[in-house]
C-alpha cells in the first residue's frame, strides 16, 4: 500500500483513470506527471509501479505510460474498488461485487459449518449480537456497526478454511465501508438484516452448513436488491 506522498500521487492519478478522465490507450511521460502533481522523478515512478502492479498501466521505454483496457485491472484491487466507488462507475461497481458475494459467500458459510474453530463460532454469535444491539439503538449507519458488519463477513470468509475465499476479505471490506461513505447504510437496517446475520451465524455454531448456505444467500441476495434499488433511484 502505497503512503505519503507517494500514496497521494497514485490515488489522484489512480481515480482520474477509474473515473474515465485519462482513457484506455492514454499515453503519459514522466515528465509530464512530475509537471502536473509537482512531484519528483522518485515519487511519480513509485505512483506508476503501483499502478503497473494493479494492470491499470504500462510502462515501455522509448513508449510512456500507456492507461491499460479497464478488462486488464487487478478488479479485487482494494485501491481500485475504492477509486471505483469515488466515480461515475460507483453504482457498477456496487453490483459486481454483490453479484461475486452472492456467488461465493454462501459457500464460505457452508464451509464455515464444518471447518470453523469453536472460537470463530463464538465470534461470529457475539458479532450478530453486537449488531442487533446496535440497530435497535438505532446506530446502523455508525462507525462501530460498520466495523462489527466488516468483522463478521471478514471472519466468515476465513472461517471457510479457503485461501481463495479469504483472499476477497479485502474487496468485501471496501465495499461495505464504502456504502457507509456513500451514506447508504441507513441508521434502522432494513428487516430481516440484523436477523439474517444471527440465523447465519447460529447455522454456522451448530455445525448445518445447508441452513448456513441457505441464510446466508437469502441475505446477500437482499442486499444486492437494495443495491439495485439505489442505482435506480440515483
Amino acid at each position: 500500500m502505497a503512503s505519503g506522498i507517494h500514496g497521494d500521487v497514485t490515488s489522484a492519478l489512480g481515480a482520474r483513470i477509474a473515473a474515465g478522465e485519462i482513457a484506455p490507450g492514454s499515453v503519459l511521460t514522466l515528465a509530464q506527471l512530475e509537471r502536473e502533481y509537482d512531484a519528483s522523478r522518485t515519487v511519480v515512478r513509485e505512483a506508476v509501479r503501483v499502478l503497473e502492479s494493479i494492470g491499470v498501466v504500462a510502462s515501455r521505454r522509448r513508449v510512456g505510460i500507456t492507461v491499460q483496457p479497464r478488462e486488464q485491472w487487478e478488479a479485487n484491487s482494494p485501491q481500485l474498488i475504492e477509486w471505483n466507488l469515488q466515480g461515475p462507475f460507483r453504482q457498477q461497481q456496487l453490483e459486481a461485487l454483490m453479484e461475486l458475494r452472492v456467488a461465493v459467500e454462501p459457500t464460505a458459510a457452508m464451509l464455515a459449518a464444518s471447518r470453523a474453530t469453536h472460537a470463530q463460532r463464538a465470534e461470529l454469535r457475539r458479532l450478530a449480537d453486537r449488531l442487533r444491539a446496535l440497530s435497535a439503538a438505532g446506530r446502523g449507519a455508525s462507525d462501530e456497526f460498520l466495523q462489527a458488519d466488516v468483522e463478521f463477513h471478514a471472519l466468515l470468509l476465513r472461517a471457510s478454511g479457503n485461501p481463495q475465499l479469504e483472499a476477497l476479505c479485502g474487496p468485501v471490506r471496501e465495499v461495505l465501508t464504502g456504502r457507509s461513505r456513500l451514506g447508504m447504510t441507513p441508521e434502522t437496517p432494513a428487516a430481516g438484516t440484523v436477523e439474517e446475520h444471527e440465523a447465519v451465524a447460529e447455522a454456522i455454531a451448530a455445525g448445518d452448513g445447508d441452513a448456513a448456505e441457505r441464510r446466508s444467500r437469502e441475505h446477500m441476495r437482499a442486499v444486492r436488491a437494495e443495491i439495485r434499488a439505489d442505482g435506480s433511484l440515483g
